[in-house]
């Protein structure tokens, strides 16, 4: 790191330079490449969702598309009035000449059409099957259908649409909320520096590396898919480590200069220390994030490389660029007040600070405050014993949006159910038997929680397709089990005795079999990024006790911020005050996503303030000095960039979407939790309690495994070995 920091010092014009050539060079290559192509892959190989998708594209390709509707309202007559009549049908004819409109199916058309009129007259939908699914679909295709059909408004006439598609065009960008973020950051980070180029340094360099690494991610979605929630996850996290990161290499910077070193050498032993724990820091996002790979879910492997990729380009600006404007600035990087103090001699940032006072007090009450810590993440948990994970229905999205709207004149005209119908598909053996088509539609119809089934008419020979609308909405738990007694209970009878195979698919069955997959997942998925981080932190610190305090330690964060959001979304506490629609389930991917982020983040406040405490320990081989010296050196910059990581992540609640929502509450909540109460008070109360155990290895585990240290090397060789070992490990020092 010494070689790196003084290189990008003495070349810090043509580092700075090579930044802007790459960003610049990135945007250029993504544009010249046709720009990003974002594809939503719900891929789940043996599903029976994607069994029923693949039959129909192989058999019945017009209805294999993906399937949304348009739904018109009028205040006084009927829809059937002819002036209506006329004036929707026009509208819907431009439609089903519009680019990737494989159908068009209108309540005018035929006479089982009658059945799209809901019983007052006053409401209607017409379904348009597009000739691919909505992941595929370009955004221009969807967005001609919403002009055309919105088109069609008049004073008299409500027109409004609703599926997946529509749903995924008229998603806002997130470029609003991640401003309202910077903005956040940049205030605190005035409030912790005092100076406004201090201010800066973080925030260009977070916003270079995410930059950099969403720019890439747009060129290799032209590789493999990625998507869509990619970029806006990515910038989501990017902003929150990237600033970090800046910020823990800028505050020993500064301390550094304070404490009479030049700027160059200040900025060399920042990059020395710090840099070498925001390295690792990085790594273990990183792995925590590229663990979602074990899966084998083809929707969440883009996520977790973007992300990943946006990581390493914040860790590579934190440690190449940062150090090349911390060289530009020179003193600057301090306040007019702290140069000025600077010039009568030295500064202890330490001495009488609050933080060192919390850490006494700490040391000297381990028990009782860490019960207390203990005591508030286990009530805020409670909630996430009841989580249900499935996929929010437009019901969520904000109320003056054309899908919410849609949902609604849907709802009130023909019942919950008709906003997700399942899809029915039969394979037959040799050519379809009217009397098994009859008796299967029959079956449906009698089984309880069925509304309504439609055959479709096709011509495939050996395929029939049923529209099957349930009671409930999309999201509810009785349409889940509606599914699942489908499969199990009423079709399979059919299947034995009249040799035909039927699957139940739709986008309502997609969702459940992803919330399905990933649950079964889920456990697998804990073990791997655990067992991962643990042993990183083991390596580093070479310790037990210190990677399995860290293990613990994110399981609790998770499960307490798991209970927030539950509480929030699914329980619907302040949801609707929020703009983020009504109570509903927790998203399928949102438990394996926050945790690899969660899990990544926790890492590095666990990184920050231990690996101070270890280099204090290797010098001195006092437990409780290391406790204390580490703890009030980190703690002020720790909160900040905790503080600086909730405003980032809160303020994409603004962009009105209930999963981005999800994920911004969800994981301000885990920092929040993470920051102010388990680093400042939990873990170093327990490290307290557990004395030099903290620091043993067994010593031929020591010897077997590698050597790789937080601290800088120089450090160590002046010292020795990390501080004698315990004499005695089954005795727990208070």
């Amino acid at each position: 790191m010494t070689t790196l920091a003084r290189w990008c010092l003495r070349h810090r014009t043509l580092t700075v330079l090579g930044w802007v050539v790459l960003l610049v060079g990135l945007a250029v290559g993504s544009k010249a490449a046709g720009g990003a192509s974002y594809a939503d892959a719900f891929s789940l190989p043996g599903t029976q969702s994607t069994q029923a998708t693949d039959l129909l594209q192989k058999s019945v390709p017009s209805e294999a598309g993906d399937a949304d509707s348009v739904v018109w309202k009028v205040d006084s007559g009927t829809v059937r009035d002819t002036a209506v009549e006329r004036h929707v049908s026009a509208m819907l004819t431009k439609i089903g000449r519009l680019p990737h409109v494989a159908s068009v199916r209108s309540p005018y058309s035929t006479t089982a059409g009658a059945a799209q009129i809901s019983s007052q007259g006053q409401i209607a939908y017409a379904t348009i099957t597009f000739d691919t699914q909505a992941n595929k679909l370009p955004a221009s295709a969807v967005t001609a259908v919403i002009d055309t059909a919105q088109a069609a408004r008049t004073d008299r006439l409500q027109v409004e649409l609703g599926g997946q598609a529509i749903k995924k065009v008229n998603q806002r960008p997130g470029g609003f909320s991640e401003l309202i973020g910077i903005l956040a950051a940049a205030i605190v980070l005035f409030l912790a520096f005092g100076s406004l180029l201090s201010m800066l340094m973080p925030l260009l360099t977070a916003v270079a590396g995410i930059g950099v690494g969403i720019e890439l991610a747009g060129v290799l979605t032209h590789a493999f898919s990625i998507a869509s929630l990619a970029p806006t996850l990515s910038g989501l996290i990017g902003l929150g480590v990237g600033i970090d990161y800046a910020l823990f290499i800028v505050t020993r910077h500064r301390n550094g200069i304070k404490a009479g070193r030049s700027p160059q050498d200040a900025a060399v032993a920042a990059l020395n220390t710090s840099g070498r724990a925001v390295l690792f820091a990085g790594a273990t996002v990183c792995i925590a994030l590229l663990g979602l790979l074990v899966l084998g879910v083809g929707f969440l492997n883009g996520v977790a490389i973007a992300a990943a990729l946006t990581v390493v380009f914040t860790v590579l600006a934190a440690i190449t660029l940062l150090p090349a404007l911390l060289g530009l600035l020179g003193n600057r990087v301090l306040s007019r007040r702290e140069r000025a103090r600077l010039a009568t001699g030295p500064v202890d940032v330490h001495a009488g600070s609050r933080w060192s006072r919390w850490a006494g007090l700490l040391q000297n009450r381990p028990r009782i405050l860490a019960g207390l810590a203990v005591a508030i993440m286990l009530v805020l948990a409670i909630p996430a014993l009841s989580i249900r994970l499935g996929s929010s229905d437009s019901s969520s999205d904000p109320a003056a949006s054309t899908t919410r709207k849609a949902y609604d004149l849907l709802a009130d005209g023909f019942g919950p159910g008709f906003n997700g119908p399942l899809v029915i598909v039969a394979q037959h053996t040799g050519a379809a038997n009217p009397q098994t088509d009859t008796r299967l539609q029959s079956v449906l119809n009698s089984t309880a929680g069925v509304a309504k089934v439609s055959k479709l008419p096709l011509k495939s020979g050996d395929v029939s397709v049923f529209d099957v609308y349930p009671t409930t909405s999309p999201q509810s738990k009785q349409t889940t089990d509606l599914i699942s007694h489908l499969r199990a209970d009423v079709l399979p009878p059919i299947e034995k005795s009249t040799n035909t195979t039927v699957y139940v698919g739709g986008a309502t069955a997609i969702f459940a079999d992803f919330a399905q997959v990933l649950s079964g997942k889920l456990p697998l998925f804990i073990l791997v990024i655990i067992a991962l981080g643990a042993l990183l932190l083991m390596l580093a610190f070479r310790s037990l006790l210190i990677p399995l305090t860290a293990a613990v330690m994110n399981l609790i964060a998770a499960a307490a911020s798991f209970g927030v959001v539950v509480a929030v979304f699914q329980w619907g506490w302040g949801s609707d005050a929020l703009g983020l629609g009504h109570s509903g389930p927790i998203e399928a991917f949102l438990p394996v996503l926050m945790l690899a982020i969660l899990f990544g983040l926790s890492m590095d406040y666990q990184v920050f303030l231990v690996s101070r405490m270890h280099e204090e320990w290797v010098h001195t081989g006092d437990n409780h000095r290391a406790i204390r010296v580490g703890q009030a050196e980190t703690g002020k910059v720790i909160t900040a960039a905790a503080t600086i990581m909730i405003c980032v992540f809160l303020a994409f609640i603004f962009l009105g979407q209930r999963t981005i929502g999800e994920f911004g509450i969800g994981l301000a909540t885990a920092v929040a939790l993470d920051a102010f109460i388990l680093r400042t008070v939990l873990v170093p109360a327990l490290m307290h309690l557990f004395g030099d155990a903290n620091w043993w290895l067994p010593g031929w585990l020591d010897k077997t495994l590698p050597h790789l240290s937080v601290d800088p090397p120089e450090e160590l060789a002046s010292t020795g070995q990390p501080g004698p070992p315990p004499q005695d490990l089954t005795t727990v020092s208070a």
